[in-house]
């Protein structure tokens, strides 16, 4: 009796699609830029990514190798499949990380990588993902970003094949040959030059009005401006807040959004502001940093898209992390000015209990 009830039950559940809705509610996105592993991480790292595959598509033979593939005969290109939670993050924030991965002007492969198995390529899956997809490119086209024109193509989505298993997660499993071919390769050069000081970079939230660059040089110190749009280091020991300790916060110093407190600042002894958490969390963003041949984790402002500085993972407390950011990067206001500067919520932070 009990066992009849259970399959009436479930049966229900599937008639109702009760049973299997949380995987049918994902949906998958195909991107071809070139170099595979170049692809991954990016978007691996996006809340509401739920798998991220390197792999050949757009060609006729069944399950290729690399190597078949390697000769551009087979009609493949290297491609990554997204699968994702559209409640969680859009098909067009998938389409902006994938242009600011790509030299989207080359119609012969990536960079180093030449042949027709290394060209950009959107494949949809729907008409809706054809339909965004063919008018963020006509966006980026009249944006006057790139001088020659827009040639990646927008082509229905064929037989996906995972490509073999070392390939998989490459910037993971051999990280330091991974990080040399993305510099040596041209790519990382090309990507931070070109989308240096673009405020969409970051792809999902509001974003403040980020001034033009020519007004930000205007506003901003030479060096406030090399190092929150071109990622720079100021020196340490020689900069504005890594020996304050007066009471109050942080904000940014293009947006003002809150970033860190004088509560949890400490002495790290590198001689740059050091504090062991955020104050506020949704104003950072983190993301993997290779350059100058290593594995780092940047911290962005979520708003502004300046660059602050790094994290690391030997700060003191239970935490254990060290937020090593740039003074020139942010405004410091005391404790006493905060209610007229506008941050009149954080004044809680600083009265002391009777």
């Amino acid at each position: 009796m009990e066992k009849t009830l259970l399959l009436a039950i479930l049966f229900l559940m599937l008639a109702t699609g009760r049973v299997g809705a949380q995987k049918s509610s994902y949906a998958q996105a195909t991107f071809a830029g070139g170099c595979f592993w170049c692809m991954e991480p990016s978007f691996e790292k996006m809340e509401g990514v739920v798998d991220v595959i390197a792999g050949y598509t757009g060609g006729k033979e069944t399950d290729p190798s690399y190597d078949e593939v390697s000769t551009g005969q087979t009609g493949h290109r290297e491609a990554v499949q997204v699968t994702y939670d559209p409640a969680k993050v859009s098909y067009a924030d998938l389409l902006n990380v994938f242009w600011r991965q790509i030299d989207p002007t080359d119609p012969d492969g990536q960079f180093a990588d030449r042949g027709p198995q290394y060209r950009t390529a959107i494949f949809y899956h729907d008409a809706g993902q054809k339909k965004l997809a063919e008018e963020s490119k006509r966006a980026l086209a009249d944006s006057g970003k790139f001088k020659k024109p827009i040639v990646t193509e927008i082509l229905p989505a064929r037989d996906f094949y995972s490509a073999e298993g070392y390939h998989q997660d490459y910037y993971k499993t051999n990280a330091e040959h991974y990080n040399q071919y993305k510099y040596g390769s041209g790519r990382e050069p090309f990507l931070k030059k070109t989308w240096a000081n673009d405020p969409g970079k970051k792809y999902t939230g509001p974003l403040c009005n980020i001034p033009s660059p020519k007004e930000l040089k205007r506003k901003l110190t030479p060096l406030q401006y090399e190092v929150t749009r071109n990622a720079a280091t100021e020196q340490p020991f020689n900069n504005a807040y890594w020996n304050n300790k007066k009471e109050g916060i942080y904000v940014d110093i293009i947006s003002g959004e809150a970033l860190f407190s004088s509560t949890d600042k400490f002495d790290s002894g590198t001689g740059w502001p050091s504090f062991t958490r955020p104050l506020e969390e949704s104003n950072i963003v983190a993301e993997e940093d290779e350059s100058l041949g290593m594995s780092r984790t940047e911290v962005r402002s979520k708003h502004a898209d300046s660059h602050l500085g790094h994290v690391f993972p030997d700060g003191p407390g239970p935490a254990g992390q060290r937020y090593c950011i740039n003074s020139a990067s942010l405004r410091f206001i005391p404790k006493e000015d905060l209610g007229k500067e506008g941050y009149g919520q954080y004044r809680a932070l600083f009265e002391k209990d009777p």
